[in-house]
């Protein structure tokens, strides 16, 4: 419509030039659209799939643009519900990760909210939808003027970001009706307890640098009342509040945190140790070991159903590791895609978090009782972590799982 008024009203414009004008505006509004078809998938097969009911978070969600927030050459896995790096050894977090801590605060459209960690300023954004007024602090300098300049790009207008030490809380905006904490600290910092408003809620993902879950505190009468969610992983801090942590991985000894699935203290039903679950239970129907083993379950091809666990590995010391596990199959058939496979998967990462090596452990598939795999993995020499990934992925069936264990081998 824009151009025929312009040919109106000059008489100059040519038929190609025309056309040019038209392609373009065409392919503007099909980038849009595909972003915004993405965008709904995202929350119908992502967000509201594995419980997130919250309108508000719903909306903001299907919203805000997450492929702004990423790196031009990752805007086409913008929303996939995976992490992503944007520089400086952070992620950008999945998107069902910022639906969950967002929720969990239960924000209202009146809320003052403070940040911790801005990172790619995506969760700050989900917020500004939201609620009144969002203050984000960001360690990283690089990333807090960047974030800061997207935002205001993009019109988040009630964002107020700056760089600096998170864990200091921004007293003189305080007190704060909601705080949301994207990294990762040993327990919660003091100054943010003493500026949240009585009432007000907490999530921070606390405990050992592989080994956290998320927990919601409720301020009554000037103190916290904890309970505690699901396991988590968030990347490690920069700064001295990681280098000072008190218990510190130990690289040189990896090892699976229940591996034998047994413990599960907060009775939620998940098992202890293991994050981002998706599809999983725990299975009291013949176990190969103790009590109960980890089931997934998943009937649409392409869907997720999976148990992540990080650790530390110091690839200068260790030359392999040597893995086993049982399972358990029933009916398992691949998915479309190559990666949508039953399996075990190992990924490791250097210093700064590049992947420098990756290995399928073990595929499953069909109908199998118990059988026990076996593989050694040799380590590369610059691995300083790694991630196992177990589960149907993106395959359909039944998979049970049990007995999991690794041992180094020294180089």
């Amino acid at each position: 419509m824009k151009a025929r008024l312009i040919l109106r009203s000059t008489q100059t414009f040519v038929a190609s030039s025309l056309l040019i004008v038209f392609c373009a505006t065409s392919a503007t509004s099909q980038t849009r659209d595909q972003f915004a078809v993405a965008r709904r998938r995202m929350v119908t097969d992502v967000i509201e799939a594995e419980g997130i009911t919250n309108k508000l978070v719903l909306d903001a969600m299907a919203t805000v643009p997450r492929h702004e927030f990423v790196t031009g050459g990752l805007r086409a896995r913008a929303y996939e519900d995976v992490a992503l790096p944007i520089g400086a050894q952070q992620t950008i977090s999945s998107p069902f990760i910022v639906a969950y801590m967002t929720e969990t605060i239960d924000p209202k459209p009146t809320d003052r909210v403070l940040e911790i960690g801005t990172g790619s300023g995506y969760q700050a954004a989900v917020l500004s939808t939201i609620v009144d007024e969002v203050y984000s602090i960001e360690i990283v300098e690089t990333l807090a003027k960047s974030a800061q300049k997207r935002l205001e790009k993009l019109g988040f207008n009630n964002v107020t970001t700056k760089h600096g030490d998170g864990y200091l809380g921004w007293e003189e905006h305080a007190p704060f009706d909601r705080i949301i904490v994207t990294c990762s600290p040993e327990s919660v910092p003091q100054p943010l307890i003493d500026q949240l408003k009585e009432g007000g809620t907490m999530v921070i993902p606390i405990g050992e640098r592989y080994q956290q879950s998320f927990y919601l505190f409720t301020k009554e009468d000037g103190k916290l009342k904890e309970k505690k969610l699901v396991p988590t992983l968030f990347v490690p801090m920069t700064g001295a509040s990681e280098e000072l942590r008190r218990i510190q991985p130990d690289a040189d000894n990896p090892r699976i945190v229940n591996g034998d699935f047994e413990l599960d203290e907060n009775d939620d039903g998940r098992a202890d140790g293991w994050h981002y679950q998706r599809q999983t239970e725990m299975c009291e129907e013949s176990p190969m070991r103790g009590k109960v083993c980890l089931r997934f379950s998943n009937s649409t091809a392409g869907e997720l159903s999976q148990s992540l666990q990080g650790c530390g590995v110091n690839g200068r010391n260790i030359a392999a590791l040597n893995f086993s596990i049982w399972a358990r199959t029933d009916a398992v058939v691949p998915g479309a895609t190559k990666h949508d496979f039953a399996g075990a998967i190992i990924h490791f990462y250097d210093s700064v978090r590049r992947e420098v090596g990756g290995t399928v452990l073990v595929r499953w598939r069909g109908t199998e009782n118990w059988q026990q795999a076996r593989r050694t993995v040799p380590v590369p020499a610059n691995a300083r972590e790694m991630i196992i990934r177990i589960g149907l992925n993106g395959s359909t069936g039944t998979l049970d799982v049990d007995d999991f264990q690794i041992a180094p081998v020294r180089r």
